[in-house]
């Protein structure tokens, strides 16, 4: 694990981190947005993609700040269990593979 985070570096690691979380909020903002407008709309598959691919903690606050997608449960119980599934997989891995 600290061979991969070495090649990657922990600046870069931050740096994507905070642009997908960024990305993951604004898409629920720009969503909400077009549904407002019934304009066409993010597909939830992609607000879900964006999610698996870090930006759990954006995604979130994007939906609570912005109200958008509170009532379907894929995102109200998802998006939390997929952040919370790769923060223990992140810790699994830091324990195991130091």
């Amino acid at each position: 694990m600290e061979n991969i985070i070495r090649v990657i570096g922990v600046n870069n690691i931050i740096t994507y981190l905070l642009i997908i979380n960024l990305i993951g909020f604004l898409a629920m903002g720009i969503d909400k947005l077009k549904a407002k407008k019934n304009w066409w709309r993010i597909p939830e598959g992609t607000l879900l993609m964006i999610t698996l691919l870090g930006g759990g903690i954006g995604s979130i606050l994007g939906i609570y700040i912005f109200r958008h997608k509170t009532k379907k449960l894929k995102f109200t119980v998802g998006m939390p269990t997929i952040l919370i599934s790769e923060i223990a997989l992140i810790i699994y891995c830091f324990i195991k593979f130091p």
